[in-house]
C-alpha cells in the first residue's frame, strides 16, 4: 500500500474505534480525545519499528485498553476479526498445492461414495421409483456422513469426538426406520423432512472442529451453510443443462438415455453435488462472501416491501387470512427466508460499524414479518379449536412459534443496537446460540410425532 492508502486505513479504524467507544463507554472519567491521542502515538510508533498498519492499530489498541472498558471490549472483538482477515490473506497468498490438491482428492472421493450409497439399496431389491418412501425417509444418510467425515478429516477431530457424531447418525437411522409409517402418510413425510435439519447440528459441530461453543465458529458455520446452499444451486442449474444437452443430442440418433438419467445420474449427481459443493464452499470463501451480501441487499428490501404492502392491504380490505396447509407452509417459509437474510447480514456485518440505513430496512423486514405471521397465528389457533391438530399442523404451528420468537428477540436487540443500548455481537450471540433449537425441535418430532398421531 501507498502511505496515501495506508493513512485513510488508519483513519477508518480510529474512527470505527472512536464510534464504539462513543456509543459504549460508561466511564466518562476517561477522556476519548487523550486516549486517541495515546492511540495515534502507539500507532506511529508501531509503525516506524516496522508494523503494517493494520497490525499496529491492533497492538496499539490493546495496549491501551487497560485504561478503558469499551476500549478493552473494542480490543477484543476487533482482534478476533482482524487476526482472521489477516490469516485468510496468508493462507490466500501461501498456500501449498500439495495441500489443496489432497483436499479435492478426498472432497471428489467422499462424493463418489455419496453417490454409490444412494444406488447402494438397489443390491437389496429397492428401487428409486418404487420405494420412494424409504429413499425419503434415509435421504440423510447417503450424503451426511460422508460430509461430517470430510469436516472429521480435515479439522482433524480427535476419535472421541468421531465416535459421538457416528453414535448420532446410527440412531437418527434407527428412528428414521424403526417405526411402521403408513407409505406416503402425514408422520412418514414429517420425518423425512426433520431428520436432515436434525442431523445438520452434527455436520456443524464437524465443520467448528471442536470449537462449537464460541461464536465465530458457529457465525462461520451458517455462513458456510448460505455458500453451500449457492453453489449447490449453481451446479444444479448447470447439471440441468448438461442433461438437456445430453438428452437432445443423443435424441437426434434414436438413442433415449432418460432411463440413464433417472436410474444414475440424477440421483448420483445429487449426492455428490453435496459434498463438492462444500469443498467449493471451504475452497473459495472469498468469492461468494462477496456474492452473498449483495444478495441479501437486493432482496431485504424486496421482502420488506412485500411484508409492508401485505399488511397495508390486510388492513384496509379487513379481509382475513384462510389457512389451509398450503398457506401455512407459505408463512413458514416465509419466516425462514427473513431469517434467512438476517442471518447473512449479521455474518457479513462488522459488528463495530455504528447503525445504518440499511440497519433500519432490516428491522423493517423482521417486524413487518413477526406482524403477518402474528395474524397468521390468529387464523391457525381458530383452526386448531375448531378442527383439532393434526400432524402437520401441529408441527407447522411448533416450527412457526420458534421462528417467531427467534425474530422476536433479534428485534429487540436490533432495536436496543440501534439506540445506542446495546451491542451488535449481543445479536451475533443470539442467533448462534439458537441455532440447537432448530434441531432439538426436528429431533423432537422425528422421535414423538410417530408416538403421538400414529404411523398414518
Amino acid at each position: 500500500m501507498s502511505p496515501e492508502d495506508n493513512a485513510v486505513l488508519l483513519e477508518e479504524q480510529i474512527d470505527r474505534w472512536r464510534s464504539y467507544l462513543h456509543r459504549r463507554q460508561t466511564n466518562h472519567s476517561v477522556d476519548v480525545v487523550v486516549l486517541e491521542a495515546q492511540l495515534r502515538e502507539q500507532v506511529s510508533a508501531l509503525v516506524n519499528a516496522g508494523l503494517a498498519t493494520e497490525e499496529a492499530f491492533l497492538v496499539a489498541v490493546k495496549r491501551i485498553s487497560g485504561l478503558d472498558a469499551s476500549s478493552r471490549e473494542f480490543a477484543r472483538e476487533h482482534s478476533d476479526r482482524l487476526w482472521k482477515q489477516l490469516l485468510v490473506a496468508a493462507t490466500a497468498l501461501d498456500v501449498h498445492r500439495a495441500p489443496a490438491r489432497t483436499d479435492a482428492i478426498v472432497a471428489f472421493c467422499l462424493a463418489v461414495a455419496a453417490a454409490l450409497a444412494i444406488k447402494a439399496p438397489t443390491l437389496f431389491g429397492l428401487q428409486l421409483d418404487q420405494d420412494a418412501s424409504f429413499y425419503a425417509r434415509n435421504l440423510s444418510f447417503f450424503v451426511l456422513p460422508f460430509l461430517t467425515g470430510y469436516f472429521v478429516w480435515k479439522r482433524r477431530l480427535p476419535t472421541g469426538a468421531s465416535r459421538w457424531m457416528a453414535l448420532a447418525f446410527v440412531a437418527a437411522a434407527v428412528l428414521g426406520n424403526v417405526f411402521p409409517f403408513t407409505p406416503g402418510g402425514s408422520t412418514e413425510t414429517l420425518t423425512a423432512l426433520h431428520l436432515p435439519i436434525a442431523l445438520w447440528l452434527v455436520v456443524g459441530v464437524g465443520y467448528a472442529g471442536g470449537s462449537w461453543s464460541q461464536v465465530g465458529r458457529r457465525m462461520d458455520f451458517i455462513r458456510f451453510s448460505g455458500e453451500l446452499f449457492i453453489y449447490y444451486a449453481l451446479i444444479a442449474l448447470g447439471g440441468g443443462v448438461f442433461m438437456a444437452f445430453t438428452f437432445r443430442i443423443f435424441d437426434a440418433i434414436g438413442i433415449t438415455v432418460e432411463p440413464f438419467f433417472e436410474s444414475w445420474l440424477l440421483p448420483c449427481g445429487a449426492a455428490g453435488a453435496v459434498l463438492v459443493a462444500s469443498w467449493l464452499a471451504e475452497a473459495k470463501q472469498g468469492v461468494i462472501e462477496n456474492m452473498a451480501p449483495v444478495l441479501t441487499r437486493l432482496f431485504t428490501p424486496l421482502f420488506a416491501g412485500l411484508l409492508v404492502t401485505f399488511l397495508v392491504t390486510l388492513l384496509l380490505t379487513g379481509r382475513g387470512v384462510d389457512i389451509e396447509r398450503n398457506v401455512l407452509i407459505a408463512f413458514d417459509l416465509l419466516l425462514v427466508v427473513v431469517l434467512g437474510l438476517l442471518l447473512y447480514s449479521i455474518s457479513a456485518r462488522d459488528a463495530w460499524s455504528p447503525p445504518s440505513a440499511f440497519d433500519l430496512l432490516q428491522i423493517v423486514l423482521v417486524i413487518s414479518a413477526i406482524l403477518a405471521d402474528a395474524v397468521a397465528l390468529w387464523a391457525m389457533a381458530a383452526r386448531v379449536t375448531e378442527f383439532g391438530f393434526t400432524p402437520n399442523r401441529t408441527v407447522a404451528l411448533g416450527m412457526n412459534v420458534i421462528l417467531l420468537v427467534n425474530l422476536a428477540w433479534s428485534a429487540v436487540l436490533y432495536i436496543l443496537f440501534l439506540r445506542g443500548r446495546g451491542s451488535f455481537t449481543a445479536l451475533e450471540q443470539w442467533q448462534t446460540g439458537y441455532l440447537p433449537v432448530y434441531s432439538a425441535w426436528a429431533a423432537i418430532v422425528v422421535t414423538v410425532s410417530p408416538l403421538v398421531f400414529g404411523y398414518r
